[in-house]
């Protein structure tokens, strides 16, 4: 099920669609260039890989939230996919390591859409600093509270982020910022993660920029079922292929 605001999906172009779905099924080879960084700034320090394969058309962001962080294995499977289509990728723990700590007890921080925003401007600013990435425009994906984030963040610095895909995202947790998104939002959601349905169609409702909703048949919360998060993959490489200003890499026979 799609909903949508924008240009109709018929308009894609085909051979994208091929390109994608040959280089985002089955098993992701790492990207090349993919190093470990450091983001800091006075008063802490976050952790991320970055990956910047040959030739990159923009880079992703990704916020992660609800417990995970950079070597998660569903971002990491989709950041390979991105990798291959040419996107270079940044993974960031947005908490630092005694954080992740506190929040291990607690699960409060986890929740912080604020922190986890600002943290997220902070690694949007190192990528302009940094000689490797500073020419390229940015994406965010953000998945459960990352996606919020993202989404305040991209309301916060409309002028720096040109696209953000949320896959099984709490954008509601951002409802006063997304009236203030400028950059095309993509909110994937499976179709069994009933409780989430409604809290993206609000949002996705609220949000003021281009948008488009993706429910994705017989897929639950974390996208776990067999090709689910293949779909996850292809769906956000096609999104900010589109959004920020690169062409589709040659189709090779």
């Amino acid at each position: 099920m799609r909903l949508e605001h924008g240009t109709p999906l018929a308009k894609r172009s085909s051979g994208a669609r091929l390109f994608l779905q040959q280089h985002c099924n089955g098993h992701m080879e790492s990207g090349t260039g993919a190093r470990d960084v450091e983001i800091s700034s006075g008063a802490f320090t976050l952790r991320a890989i970055l990956n910047v394969p040959s030739n990159p058309a923009s880079i992703v962001l990704f916020a992660h939230g609800s417990g995970s962080g950079r070597l998660s294995t569903r971002n990491t499977f989709v950041a390979r996919a991105l990798n291959d289509v040419g996107l270079a990728t940044l993974l960031v723990d947005l908490l630092t390591e005694e954080e992740e700590l506190l929040d291990t007890r607690t699960g409060h921080i986890r929740f912080d859409v604020d922190l986890l925003s600002e943290r997220l401007l902070h690694a949007t600013d190192w990528l302009g600093n940094d000689a490797a990435t500073a020419a390229l425009a940015i994406g965010y994906f953000g998945a459960s509270t990352g996606a919020a984030a993202a989404l305040q963040a991209a309301a916060k610095r409309p002028e720096s982020v040109y696209a953000v895909v949320s896959r099984g995202g709490r954008p509601d947790l951002a409802m006063q910022w997304l009236d203030s998104v400028k950059a095309p939002t993509l909110l994937i959601v499976g179709g069994d993660d009933a409780a989430v349905i409604p809290l993206n169609e609000s949002a996705y409702e609220a949000l003021g920029s281009r948008r488009e909703m993706v429910i994705v048949p017989g897929a639950s919360h974390l996208f776990e079922e067999r090709g689910k998060l293949e779909e996850v993959a292809r769906l956000a490489a096609s999104w900010f292929k589109r959004h920020t200003g690169a062409s589709y890499p040659e189709i090779r026979s």
